[in-house]
Order: structure tokens, then sequence, then C-alpha cells
């Protein structure tokens, strides 16, 4: 190990990763959020009585994309082509356009689709990570338990409307 091996989590190399994970996540959460924020469109849907009210939303989702920045960052750190960081990288690629599909272009069951497709991944990345490092696997843990949540409510709505 050198004194930047970019492997090492306290190294300065890795810090800086470790920032641009936080800051690509975060920031394209944000980016995403206030492009395809809910309007009268989803005020006006019919809600389960499951529904949480909107305020929820935004302070989960930020703990969430650190869980989530942190995961991939430590996977990268120890195998940035492993398919454990290809679930990751398609994870937040589905992540990022569930919110237009479904706030922007209204498309309910096509939202659904990328909901579970995402549900998936994140099991897969669990799946895959479990072993070779439990502390990214269990981040993506309220990770999983939240977009199933969020999966149901998007299945709720669908049906509903």
């Amino acid at each position: 190990m050198t004194i930047d091996d970019p492997t090492q989590p306290r190294q300065p190399r890795s810090i800086e990763l470790l920032a641009l994970f936080l800051v690509v996540v975060i920031g394209m959460g944000i980016f995403v959020g206030t492009q395809s924020a809910p309007g009268s469109w989803y005020q006006e849907l019919e809600k389960p009585v499951f529904n949480p009210p909107n305020w929820i939303f935004a302070p989960v989702w930020t703990v969430l994309y650190v869980f989530i920045a942190v995961a991939g960052w430590r996977t990268f750190l120890r195998a940035p082509r492993s398919m454990a960081m290809k679930f990751w990288y398609g994870q937040m690629a589905l992540n990022w356009i569930w919110s237009p599909v479904f706030f922007v272009f209204h498309l309910t069951w096509a939202a659904f689709a990328v909901i579970a497709a995402m549900l998936i991944l994140i099991i897969l990345f669990v799946g895959k990570n479990w072993r070779a490092d439990r502390v990214s696997a269990a981040l993506f843990l309220p990770y999983a338990l939240w977009v199933g949540f969020a999966g149901l409510l998007n299945f709720s709505l669908a049906l509903l409307n």
C-alpha cells in the first residue's frame, strides 16, 4: 500500500472519491427532484390510505442518497469493474429515471416497471456485496425497504387512478 492508494478508505484520493460520489448522487437527486416535483396532477390522484405526507420524502431521500453514495464509493474502491458496481450504476440510473417517468410523463405503470427493476438491482447489489463488504450491503437495506414501500405506493396509485 502506498500513501495514496485509492483502495484504502482513509487515503486522500479515497476521500476525494467519496466527495465525488456524494456530490453526484445527492446533486443528481436534488436536480431530478426539482425538475420533476409533484404538481397538481399528483395532488389530484386518489391515494391509498398508507400514503405518507409529502414532507417525508425529501429527508428520507437525502439520508438514503448518503447511504447509496457511501455504498457505491466503498464498492468502487474495492472492485470498480465488478458486477456489484454494475448493479450500483444500474439502480442509480433507474432511481434518477423514475421521477420524470412518474411525475412528468404521468406514466404510472411504466414507473412501476422502473421501480420494480430498481428494487431487483438493489437486492442484487446487496447479494453481491454481502460477503465482500457487509457495510455496503447493510447501507442498502433501508434503501431496499424504502424502494419496496415506494413500489407498493406506485402500484397502488396506478391501480387507483
